[in-house]
């Protein structure tokens, strides 16, 4: 969902310092620096480095990618973090954290939480659900050629729950800038409850095609993922996570699966609609992928 991006743009925009980590100098992250970032190269899993990078930091924003790595970069990041008497930590992870969830990433989630919470380090966790850009990223690779959403979805009847990764975005700027959360706080996001048969209606609508969808089984969209160099630690979470969907038939009435009200309350904005974040990519979307 590119919610550091986000999270460093809203900060700089209300003239907060802002200290960006990132793997890599690039045209991304120089975009942040000409904002007036402060950027520092380095790696996750390489504990010096993340000793170095919060030096000086009262506050920190950790959203680790779907790879390998989660629980050792999050033990150096909890250590560096006490060790500079960071006052608060802003952690991402999914809307099911738990040692039963139905992914291996979702109970690496639940483990990561206990860790920042046995650091001390007044740990606010934010729970959010499957992001509209991953959505978006996953329909492209069929969309534009094809005018179809290939995926193991099951019918059209099937339900997702959704977020904008710039809503998630604008919640943690709330939790890193307003009061103090409690330590160990939780917050769930939901933008939007939608069917597959509603969301192929606002593709269709807003991009003015045809669009249909075409189921595929699980080990199809392995392979083709493998192809698009997917790695595997995000191959089977996504793949367990697939299963999982068409296996809850979620009611959209189910008060579980309700909008949240935390988006508006934390972040200061009503939840971005589907269709409105359809529109804005529009362009991105009918752009065939590699």
């Amino acid at each position: 969902g590119k919610t550091g991006r986000h999270v460093s743009e809203m900060l700089l925009a209300r003239g907060v310092p802002v200290r960006a980590f990132v793997r890599k100098l690039d045209e991304r992250s120089e975009r942040l620096r000409a904002l007036g970032a402060e950027l520092f190269e380095g790696d996750f899993l390489d504990i010096r480095s993340v000793q170095r990078a919060t030096e000086g930091v009262s506050a920190i924003y950790f959203a680790y990618p779907v790879q390998d790595g989660l629980m050792d970069a999050t033990a150096i990041m909890a250590l560096a973090a006490r060790e500079a008497k960071v006052e608060r930590l802003v952690n991402l992870v999914m809307l099911q954290s738990s040692p039963d969830a139905p992914t291996p990433r979702m109970r690496q989630n639940y483990l990561s939480e206990q860790v920042f919470e046995w650091a001390g380090i007044g740990t606010a966790h934010i729970r959010a659900t499957i992001f509209y850009e991953n959505v978006a990223a996953l329909v492209r690779q069929s969309l534009p050629a094809e005018g179809a959403i290939r995926l193991p979805w099951g019918g059209e009847n099937t339900v997702l729950p959704l977020v904008s990764g710039e809503d998630v975005a604008r919640v943690a700027v709330g939790l890193l800038t307003g009061p103090q959360p409690a330590a160990g706080s939780v917050v769930r996001m939901i933008g939007a409850t939608m069917s597959l048969k509603e969301i192929i209606a606002t593709f269709a609508r807003v991009l003015a095609r045809n669009v249909h969808y075409s189921e595929i089984s699980d080990e199809e969209w392995r392979r083709d993922a493998a192809s698009r160099n997917y790695n595997p630690h995000a191959i089977e979470h996504l793949s367990s996570l697939w299963r999982a969907i068409r296996g809850a038939a979620i009611d959209p009435k189910d008060p579980d699966f309700a909008v949240t009200d935390t988006i508006e309350k934390i972040g200061g904005a009503r939840p971005k609609t589907f269709e409105t974040f359809v529109r804005e990519g529009q362009g991105e979307l009918l752009a065939k992928s590699a």
